[in-house]
């Protein structure tokens, strides 16, 4: 099967009697839009059911943010004819969302490159009903990219109608051997960049998107940031440096995560390292935050939290952590500080919202912001309290 990389090159496979749909503002933005925007591998993001979910979190995230895919439209039937970023975030991006994947392709003037499967399922695996459009997708000749724990490059049919329309399957959590894995050797601690993980009380709960809301805004006041994936989504979009922490055997994690810092140090030499993180370093069902703590070593820690939310995402009898708890328990666990707190906003008014961030600020002593709802100096604050010397040697017009 071809590389997928050659799939960035090869001409578009065009359909009779359709125009190309011009891309809207906020796709050229996606795209970092420029005069050879027609390399970047065009996308429909399938999120059946799902999307502005929390098991459609990988389309949510690929609609917010995608360096590698210019997505085109989503599909998911319960919001067919609607705006993507309207159904999201309640500000319309131009990405329709349609019914299903026949519907999609029918309205783009060529075969799209890539179907992503968008839905992070608690089982980790495909549906029959996914996977009927999978194949689909395949017999039309587009490349598949997924995130689930089960491989579909494993699947015999599928790797086979794959083979047969010579496209690519690319399976995010699929890891390297082990022989080729790395072991922790302490070496991060000579990184000289400031290393921030954006840790949460759940998992599902926006610390990928306010880590990547606080790297552009710090590279946009003049403060070199590169943002460390730990998950699917994350490597989706485009991240250049980054693992699929959930998917390496646990004597890897910090080995290889330590590895992406120091690949992202030695090549961008930033001033800062973002760190996404994953679960929550208090959810049973998860080790990854504790491997992301260990392996990262971070100089800090923000702290995303939903107030709404009354219990873990698909444990309905496991309570919320409240915000305070999880701070002490980051803080004994690792040679680290909290240095503030985000909000996920889901089910709260714009009062709710404000009210929060005043009393918790108050009753934690710390900075407490919206990512997404609130402006971004906000959320920049943190660091500014945190570390004011970061902020020094940016551009003056920019602080």
């Amino acid at each position: 099967m071809k590389n997928e990389e050659s799939t960035k090159n090869t001409v578009r496979r065009l359909i009779n009697g359709m125009q190309t749909r011009p891309l809207s503002e906020f796709e050229r933005n996606q795209s970092n839009f420029n005069a050879h925007h027609v390399t970047i591998p065009t996308a429909i993001i399938y999120c059946e059911g799902n999307f502005a979910k929390i098991d459609g979190k990988t389309a949510n995230g690929l609609i917010r943010h995608s360096q590698a895919y210019r997505i085109l439209s989503v599909v998911d039937s319960a919001h067919d004819g609607k705006d993507s970023g309207l159904i999201l975030d309640g500000a319309a991006n131009d990405i329709p969302i349609y019914a299903s994947l026949e519907d999609a392709v029918v309205h783009e003037a060529s075969i799209p490159d890539t179907l992503i499967y968008g839905l992070a399922p608690s089982t980790g695996k495909l549906s029959s009903m996914d996977r009927s459009v999978v194949l689909a997708a395949l017999a039309l000749g587009m490349n598949i990219v997924s995130g689930l724990h089960e491989f579909l490059s494993d699947d015999a049919e599928i790797a086979a109608v794959a083979s047969k329309h010579k496209v690519t399957i690319r399976d995010i959590r699929k890891p390297k051997p082990s022989k080729e894995m790395r072991l922790f050797d302490g070496s991060v601690a000579n990184v000289h960049a400031l290393r921030i993980a954006v840790l949460g009380t759940d998992c599902a709960i926006g610390k990928r998107t306010t880590a990547t809301v606080l790297a552009r805004a710090l590279n946009a006041k003049g403060i070199k940031t590169v943002l460390v994936g730990t998950g699917q989504t994350g490597l989706m979009q485009g991240a250049k440096y980054g693992v699929a922490i959930d998917a390496v055997p646990p004597q890897f994690c910090c080995g290889e995560l330590e590895g992406a810092i120091l690949a992202a140090s030695e090549a961008e030499q930033p001033d800062v390292i973002l760190i996404e993180g994953q679960g929550a370093l208090s959810h049973p069902a998860f080790c990854t935050s504790a491997f992301i703590l260990r392996g990262s070593q971070p100089d800090a820690v923000i702290l995303q939290h939903a107030p709404k939310r009354a219990h873990r995402c698909d444990f309905p009898d496991m309570p919320m952590p409240s915000p305070a708890s999880e701070i002490a328990l980051i803080e004994a666990f690792s040679n680290t500080k909290v240095i503030g707190m985000t909000l996920n906003h889901e089910g709260m008014s714009e009062d709710e919202i404000s009210t929060f961030i005043t009393t918790q600020s108050h009753h934690l002593g710390l900075p407490v912001t919206d990512a997404l709802s609130r402006p971004k100096p906000h959320l920049l604050a943190m660091l500014v309290d945190a570390y004011p010397g970061l902020f020094k040697g940016a551009p003056a017009a920019a602080i």
